[in-house]
């Protein structure tokens, strides 16, 4: 079973976005992605949440003064087998029913080189929440900023993985979220 897969998803939910301008950019879902990416028995292995949406407000002109927003359905966390996604919703995993969604919210992001930015934030998961940083690059190309980045978290400190699922040699308890958001103006 990999219900370690849904711990996954919480640490992709913390990692997504930057941005911030006058009007926020309208981010492209069919070329932007959020996965969670984390070790079980062993075994490395990469989720996506297929839904997921984000608020990216970014100023060329004023890095700093960018903001972003990132809500991931917790429920969306796709292990490739239905089964699999069922149980990551659980009470035990994600507890999708209480807790539906997992969130990032920025509150500093700073310049750290030619399209290298510093973000940090307040990750939100199943209920608890934790400030977190995490580097992020951005690139134009054909009128489109794309924002990358990988925030590793641990599963445990957000209680995903409850019970039995605390044993982190099942499923370990570092897991990295992995964002790629591309947005227009």
């Amino acid at each position: 079973m990999t219900p370690f897969k849904s711990l996954l998803f919480a640490s992709l939910l913390a990692g997504t976005a930057i941005g911030a301008s006058a009007v926020p950019l309208k981010t492209d879902p069919a070329h932007s992605s959020v996965s969670a990416v984390f070790r079980q028995m062993g075994v490395p292995v990469e989720a996506r949440f297929t839904r997921f949406t984000a608020v990216i407000d970014y100023n060329a002109a004023q890095p700093a003064a960018s903001k972003a927003q990132v809500d991931i359905v917790t429920a969306s966390l796709d292990l490739g087998d239905p089964e699999y996604n069922k149980e990551v919703a659980k009470k035990e995993w994600f507890n999708a029913a209480q807790f539906p969604k997992a969130s990032f919210v920025s509150s500093a992001i700073a310049p750290a080189g030619a399209g290298k930015f510093n973000v940090t934030g307040k990750l939100t998961i199943k209920g608890r929440s934790a400030n977190v940083s995490f580097p992020l690059t951005m690139k134009t190309a054909g009128g489109k900023h794309v924002f990358e980045g990988q925030l590793p978290i641990r599963r445990l400190a957000f209680n995903i993985g409850e019970g039995e699922w605390k044993d982190t040699s099942m499923v370990a308890d570092e897991v990295v979220i992995r964002f790629r958001l591309t947005a227009v103006p």
